[in-house]
């Protein structure tokens, strides 16, 4: 065990004697051009890009809602400490604000909430997140809640017939696991609605017919997460507006639907992973799925939120669709008569939220520099119509990401991103390589994306090298890779991360002495079981980390229930394997500096949990630090509570690598600091 420790110095010497390594340029070329520069440590640089800027002076645009002449949007202030609030966007590109942040427009609808309003003509019908009451704002009027306490609604669309409103709702008010179901709200009183469709553990994505004839939903059930095994049902509605003739369309057990969306003559459409890839069909009369465009690509994302949109329909027979294909996203035009396709733009990180409006399609786009903001399909191109505050960052500080694939499990590949360190004012000591950070990713099915992040360039900027993880289990890459996580959960991800750092060593692009891990959430169990299980990283960083399968298997919420079922196994057949995996019981591997943040009111990973993980680290002498916040759950930490833990996570990094990190830095308490001296 005690070679093992010094391994990773010994690779990083003879990689250094060597001399015929690969190397990436970490150095920006314009900054050669400038005459002389500092000569300080990788991790010591000063940076013009401050923690707090990171995260107080970025606005970001969630969902898209096309309402007559106007398009609306949600965008979260950070002003105002990443509150909700909606904008109307005319066809003059002017924009006005018609709810303010301060309203807060969130569902928590199976948690996670998402598309939380819903425009009809000149009102405009919000989820606030401190009630979860539905509310109608109209002109000249005071908002008014149209739901009873104890319920959520979201992804609501129109229904004009009887002056009504379909919405997904979570019922809490009979105690024990929320009840899901559609139900029809009246636009004009409040009250408790109609029931349309129930019996099943979730429902979502209601959509109507343009003739209002038809009304198409997905359902899934437990112990299946909606990309797993999701239902795409159709039923007929009659003259009095009632539900009629409903019938399942016919797709496999193990696959997924998502996204339906009818055409402007009719056609039900849906995006579905029948065959790997979540490809868009069209629903035949006979309810099987004819394909659109057959393309190894991802015309979707998992829906951990709800009222995701990346297609909308340009006419009857031309669509418009995002797509991931590797480590690109494109926009594609589609014509549905011939097959024929055209290229719209390639030059975006990450496209979503694609819809139709009065005069073209919209997206929300971001790219790999600063760029975001909603954009217009204008012939074969695009144009941005609005921008949020951006973060101001000189383009010769930016980092560009270099995509990698690396070698790992039985015959399998995993996927990252790699930022070099960039400061054109620094240069660092001949002969060293930069520290380390991988970062990951929750979910775990969510994924890291090349569009911009601040908080990416915060460490680059001062001299470190990133690496953004698509382990095992990652979207994107098709439902073969996203399950192949499923029975390995803290396993191959852990394995990912550990084969990353050791390519990224063999290619003597980063020290293999100073190697550091850090997540959240799922992430944080990574960071956790790559230090108890591995000795290849030399420090770790967890955001309010899971660590006992045990605990999270007996206290999840209602859309989780099932999810560790998948990722691991049921828990009653399987507790020993539950512990296994569990970092919590098998500290005594644990001998790496791990840095530990954690939300004293987390109702997912409990505070008691990471408590109990650093007082034994510290118990055992390892250099460990315990953070906590108070802030609300529902609402995330609070910007200068994310500014405060890059910084502190800054002087934890530069105690453990021994290296003086510029500009002033909260004092870090590092507790069995003198443990450090002795590695």
């Amino acid at each position: 065990m005690e070679l093992r420790r010094y391994f990773p110095y010994l690779l990083s010497l003879a990689l250094l004697l060597l001399n015929g390594c690969e190397r990436t340029d970490t150095q920006s070329s314009s900054a050669k051009e400038h005459g002389d520069r500092i000569v300080a440590p990788y991790g010591s640089w000063q940076s013009p890009l401050s923690a707090a800027e990171v995260f107080e002076q970025v606005d970001d645009i969630a969902e898209l809602q096309s309402v007559d002449e106007a398009i609306y949007f949600s965008e979260s202030s950070g002003k105002a400490q990443g509150k909700v609030g909606i904008k109307r966007l005319d066809k003059f590109a002017n924009v006005t604000e018609v709810v303010p942040p301060e309203f807060n427009a969130k569902s928590a609808v199976y948690e996670y909430g998402g598309a939380a309003f819903l425009g009809i003509g000149q009102s405009l019908f919000v989820t606030k997140l401190q009630d979860q009451l539905f509310y109608r704002f109209a002109p000249n009027q005071p908002p008014l809640p149209l739901t009873p306490n104890g319920t959520r609604h979201a992804d609501c669309i129109s229904y004009p017939k009887g002056s009504r409103i379909i919405c997904v709702r979570e019922d809490l008010r009979q105690g024990g696991e929320p009840k899901a179901s559609l139900v029809t709200i009246n636009l004009n009183f409040a009250g408790e609605g109609d029931t349309f469709v129930s019996g099943h553990d979730f429902i979502s994505s209601p959509q109507i017919s343009p003739d209002n004839t038809q009304l198409a939903w997905i359902t899934w059930e437990h112990p299946y997460m909606p990309w797993d095994n999701s239902v795409l049902w159709l039923g007929d509605l009659d003259r009095k507006g009632q539900l009629r003739h409903v019938r399942r369309i016919n797709t496999p057990k193990d696959s997924s639907v998502t996204q339906p969306l009818f055409s402007p003559d009719g056609q039900l459409y849906v995006v579905s992973d029948i065959n790997n890839w979540w490809n868009i069909y069209r629903v035949t009369p006979e309810g099987s799925l004819a394909p659109v465009l057959a393309k190894n690509a991802e015309f979707a994302v998992p829906d951990w939120r709800l009222g995701n949109h990346n297609y909308a329909f340009e006419s009857a027979n031309t669509l418009i669709a995002s797509y991931v294909e590797g480590n690109q996203a494109a926009l594609i035009h589609i014509h549905l008569d011939s097959g024929l396709t055209e290229s719209l733009a390639v030059d975006f990180a990450e496209i979503a939220q694609v819809v139709k409006g009065e005069d073209g399609v919209y997206f929300v786009g971001a790219k790999a520099t600063p760029e975001k903001g909603i954009y217009r399909v204008v012939g074969r191109g695009t144009e941005l119509v609005y921008a949020p505050a951006l973060p101001k960052l000189d383009p010769n500080y930016v980092s560009r990401a270099k995509n990698i694939a690396f070698n790992t499990g039985k015959n399998q590949q995993a996927y990252g991103y790699f930022y070099g360190p960039v400061n054109p004012n620094y240069i660092a000591p001949n002969d060293t390589r930069p520290p380390l950070i991988v970062m990951l990713h929750g979910g775990p099915t969510a994924r890291a994306s090349l569009a911009y992040r601040s908080d990416i360039q915060f460490w680059t900027s001062r001299g470190f090298a990133v690496l953004d993880l698509n382990f095992r289990g990652s979207s994107g890459f098709g439902r073969a890779y996203r399950q192949s996580l499923y029975g390995n959960w803290g396993q191959s991800d852990v394995e990912d991360a550990i084969n990353a750092a050791k390519y990224l060593v063999a290619k003597g692009w980063v020290d293999g002495s100073k190697l550091a891990i850090r997540g959240i959430s799922a992430g944080g169990l990574t960071v956790m079981s790559s230090l108890a299980f591995y000795d290849v990283f030399q420090a770790g960083v967890s955001y309010e980390g899971i660590s006992d399968f045990e605990q999270l298997a007996k206290g999840t919420h209602k859309f989780e229930t099932g999810y560790l079922d998948q990722l691991i196994g049921p828990y009653a057949e399987n507790k020993a394997r539950y512990r296994e995996l569990s970092p919590f019981y098998h500290l005594e591997g644990l001998n790496e500096p791990l840095l530990i943040f954690q939300g004293l009111r987390n109702k997912i990973v409990p505070a008691q949990q990471s408590r109990q993980i650093y007082e034994a680290l510290k118990a055992k002498g390892v250099p460990t630090a315990y953070v906590g916040y108070e802030d609300e759950p529902d609402e995330g930490r609070k910007p200068e509570h994310k500014a405060a833990g890059l910084e502190t996570e800054l002087a934890f990094y530069g105690k453990v690598f021994e290296f003086t990190p510029a500009g002033k830095l909260p004092k870090l308490v590092l507790d069995n600091a003198s443990a450090l001296r002795r590695r």
